[in-house]
């Protein structure tokens, strides 16, 4: 909308210089009228002021984010993971981790960048030593101070406000919490910068008036482009994707209601937002994680969490240049490998249930142990054993067969009786001498998408065994069994027959009669390993579970700063906590943001007069918080509904967009009421607005940058006093 001029300013006009707003580049110098403090602080980009203040607020931000970087010398909470992950890249070694994978390689490029060469081992509140640790924590906090310059140009290009992008910048620098999190090897430094990266983008893209225009199509890619860095670091730059999305969509109808083009003109622009916000971010997530295959080409110790064809490609892998017959043939030696996230292998042992029907037991282990090893059988053959002049006898899609154990000679078996945890399935149990059992030991073979009678293949095929007698299906439980099962995972019959627990594939195979074929017929292509990462990616966010013992942090606390989250507690105490005066003033101008976007509806509903001013301010305003409120949203309403377990620190994306609202908020106050308070009042309110946020600030700084192990209620504490609320925990 064009902002109308506002009325002749009846006061001294050398102090109230026309400006040029932002919304309207095309549009008329207006006149402000308000204390001359106030005008300069409303320069444009070119002015002396502007440019004083954007240096001062960076110095503030280098000096708070960089202060006592060093310190504390050890460990700090998820830096073990990242830290980790730093190495195994350096190492070339495969790992597997929920996150996509572009922050971890960041993470292992600042090491690398600092010669760091990924050996040392990261355990929480181990001291670094030697260990070259610090160009990691640099990186990550280069990438956590760079949100405060994107989102103070980010509200400067909305609303070419001074005060409102000082006053979004001074929350930034000033919250404990983001000092806190930016200073240590964590992902949510590059999480955060991706994130305000593409909102600032799309504010320029916002502001261009020639589309198609270089400028246009370098924004609307700037765009594209961090969005897919966001998503690329953590999942949770997904909820971006619903922000962007929004946007486009309204811009698309705008465009599709102008008469004066032709429809061909919306599907251009249609067309340019599909390129640049769909697929171009696509096609870099797909790169970056090409990048990432291919740089973690070496097995290690978490291969297992793969299938065994996706181990294949890994050097080094018992199954790399492995051999073995692909076809599966009755009275074979096999091993069968559950197919879930981490899948474990079938396995029994001699000891017996002490419950239920008291036979051997069945578990799943994730070692390799000749116990896992088992005989396949025809249903009605009581011995695996065959003789050198017998034919071949494939086992095929739909077979009735027998699986026997190979150590204890025992037949896989239902016993329709509860399990010993999962109490609404059957007990699995070994029954049977040398083979010789009942029908309950038959099982029906069902490979996932085989026609009927196909042969069985090893890796290749997924399949299912089927109970006919109890019409069942064999599973693996999410429960581990207490002392007596040595901890070893469950195994029962489910009654409900799609479980996706429930499919099982041959991983080893052995039949001298058959001839070996190389392991390198099964390696997947880029493709399929890219939907196997991404399968267990998402299987493993969706396993975290609280347990009894856990904190719940649940969305409800997160604005009002009910509770923190501890960093370090081994000798120094780091601990995550907003600053309060700035969080609990978030909640206010939220509160206000409300109460305007009330009275403004009333304004216009009743066309109350007001100044063309205050209208054109309130317009501003409200069109501005608009898109920062659809933002928090999408990033804070997620996180509801969510059953896995959650941390403090998932907030934040939110809280970026809440800082932005804040700022937002202050400028209005201070617009609003400028002309109607003097110079001095004005003055006192702004500096005691900062004084108040930096001392609260400094109240806190023993939990930003750590302090001596000491509860805050001994005298000699340096939180002694500051536990304002019961529920932190320092």
């Amino acid at each position: 909308m064009k902002e109308k001029a506002s009325p002749a300013c009846t006061v001294d006009s050398s102090s109230c210089p026309p400006i040029k707003t932002s919304l309207d580049k095309q549009s008329t110098s207006q006149q402000f009228c308000r204390p001359a403090f106030t005008q300069k602080f409303r320069e444009s980009t070119s002015g002396k002021v502007w440019w004083t203040i954007f240096t001062l607020l960076m110095v503030a931000t280098v000096s708070v984010r960089f202060y006592k970087l060093r310190y504390p010398e050890q460990v700090c909470w998820d830096e073990t993971h990242f830290g980790r992950h730093a190495n195994q890249y350096l190492q070339r070694t495969f790992f597997f981790d929920v996150h996509p994978p572009l922050g971890k390689m960041l993470v292992a490029l600042f090491g690398y960048l600092d010669g760091y060469d990924g050996s040392f081992w990261f355990e929480v509140g181990k001291k670094y030593g030697d260990a070259s640790y610090m160009g990691m924590r640099i990186g990550c906090a280069i990438m956590g101070a760079l949100v405060v310059p994107l989102c103070f140009l980010t509200i400067w290009e909305m609303t070419a406000s001074l005060p409102a992008s000082t006053f979004t910048a001074l929350c930034l620098i000033f919250d404990n919490s983001l000092v806190v999190l930016n200073r240590f090897i964590l992902l949510d430094p590059m999480m955060l910068f991706f994130i305000s990266a593409t909102f600032f983008s799309m504010a320029h893209f916002n502001k261009q008036k020639r589309s198609f225009s270089f400028l246009w199509w370098f924004w609307l890619s700037s765009t594209g482009m961090f969005m897919a860095g966001s998503f690329s670091v953590k999942f949770v730059g997904l909820f971006l994707v619903f922000l962007v999305g929004m946007r486009a969509i309204y811009d698309l109808w705008i465009i599709l209601g102008d008469m004066s083009h032709p429809v061909t003109y919306t599907v251009k622009h249609f067309l340019a937002r599909a390129l640049c916000l769909i697929a171009l971010p696509v096609a870099l997530y797909v790169v970056i994680f090409y990048v990432h295959l291919r740089i973690l080409h070496l097995g290690g110790e978490e291969d297992e969490f793969y299938s065994s064809a996706f181990q294949v490609s890994l050097k080094g892998n018992m199954f790399h240049n492995s051999t073995g017959p692909r076809e599966v043939a009755y009275g074979a030696v096999i091993r069968v490998k559950n197919n879930v996230l981490e899948g474990q292998y079938l396995h029994s042992h001699r000891q017996l249930y002490p419950v239920g029907a008291r036979q051997q037991q069945i578990t799943t282990v994730y070692i390799r142990d000749p116990n896992n090893r088992w005989f396949i059988k025809r249903h009605n053959q009581s011995s695996p054993l065959w003789n050198a002049t017998d034919p071949i006898d494939l086992v095929r899609n739909g077979d009735l067969i027998r699986i026997e154990h190979r150590t204890t000679g025992r037949n896989l078996h239902v016993h329709r009786g509860p399990a010993p945890i999962s109490n609404k399935m059957y007990q699995v149990t070994g029954y049977g001498v040398r083979g010789e059992g009942n029908d309950d030991d038959f099982w029906r073979l069902e490979i996932e998408g085989a026609a009927e009678g196909e042969v069985l293949e090893i890796v290749r095929h997924s399949f299912r065994l089927v109970s006919p007698n109890n019409k069942c299906v064999l599973t693996s439980t999410t429960k581990n069994l207490p002392e007596w099962g040595f901890g070893s995972a469950e195994v029962a019959c489910n009654p409900k027959i799609h479980d996706d627990r429930a499919y099982w594939h041959i991983d080893d195979n052995r039949y001298p009669r058959l001839p070996n074929v190389s392991y390198t017929i099964y390696e997947l292509s880029f493709l399929e390993r890219f939907i196997e990462s991404h399968k267990n990616m998402f299987m493993g966010n969706a396993g975290f579970r609280p347990k009894i013992s856990d904190f719940q942090s649940r969305p409800w606390m997160w604005p009002i700063n009910f509770r923190g989250q501890f960093f370090s507690v081994e000798g120094v105490v780091i601990y995550l906590l907003g600053n309060p005066i700035i969080w609990w003033g978030h909640c206010l101008c939220f509160l206000f943001y409300f109460l305007l976007w009330i009275v403004n509806a009333v304004i216009e509903k009743r066309a109350v007069n007001i100044s063309d001013k205050q209208l054109n301010l309130q317009r501003r305003t409200l069109n501005t918080c608009k898109w920062l409120f659809i933002g928090f949203l999408c990033h804070y309403i997620p996180f509801w509904p969510m059953a896995r377990i959650l941390y403090f620190h998932h907030y934040f994306p939110a809280l970026l967009f809440s800082n932005m609202i804040s700022g937002m908020m202050l400028n209005y106050i201070l617009e609003t009421f400028s002309e109607k308070i003097s110079p001095k009042f004005y003055t006192y309110f702004v500096s005691g607005l900062l004084l108040a946020f930096f001392y609260s600030f400094y109240l806190f700084t023993p939990i930003t940058y750590g302090y001596p192990n000491r509860p805050s209620q001994y005298n000699d504490s340096q939180m002694y006093g500051m536990k304002w609320i019961s529920s932190w925990e320092f």
